[in-house]
């Protein structure tokens, strides 16, 4: 018990314990090889450093006493690349949602055989091919809009329609209700005509 509390609450190990960071980082980058600077900025070492004279005594970008200027916008840098990386990312893990998130059987062309077996559920659920509920999601938006995305426990959220079958698989998930409803592309799953 000692030893848990002298291991967890004494001994404090560092959480980013890299040899390099901050300008030291930057400067590695920048004295490296010059694709290097070119894969982590997506510009040429003269073209860097040019661009941090500019905005030092220009735009008035200033130093802190941790951070260089080199080390602003080379993490400035950084992160867009991040970023854009991140965007490719989740585009395609947008489209292996759409593979994935999707009814067994679009045309709902057969009931489950626990509806069909049970006379509970067989006169009201026979033509049902799922459930379809809400759910709120905290969100981050602008203050501009942040009335319309206020949730009633006082805090930004937006609403997300949620589909699942009987067998509580997902297989329709979408932010904007009506959106969902009106554009085709989003392959709602609606019900075959006449049911």
């Amino acid at each position: 018990n000692v030893t848990n509390y002298f291991m967890n609450y004494v001994v404090k190990n560092p959480c980013r314990d890299s040899s390099m960071t901050g300008h030291r980082w930057v400067s590695e980058i920048l004295n490296g090889h010059p694709i290097c600077c070119y894969q982590m900025f997506r510009m040429k070492k003269l073209v860097f450093l040019e661009l941090c004279d500019i905005l030092e005594s220009k735009y008035n970008l200033k130093k802190t006493r941790n951070v260089s200027i080199y080390g602003k916008v080379g993490l400035f840098f950084y992160i867009e690349t991040i970023y854009r990386h991140l965007h490719s990312v989740l585009e395609a893990v947008c489209m292996f949602a759409k593979d994935i998130i999707k009814p067994v059987d679009p045309s709902f062309r057969d009931t489950l055989d626990e509806i069909l077996k049970d006379a509970r559920y067989r006169p009201y659920f026979r033509d049902c091919i799922g459930a379809i509920d809400g759910t709120h999601i905290r969100v981050c938006v602008p203050s501009h809009l942040q009335g319309v995305y206020s949730g009633r426990k006082g805090y930004t959220t937006t609403n997300v329609m949620i589909v699942c079958d009987f067998s509580m698989c997902f297989t329709f998930v979408w932010a904007d209700i009506l959106e969902a409803l009106r554009k085709p592309a989003l392959h709602f799953p609606h019900p075959p005509q006449g049911t």
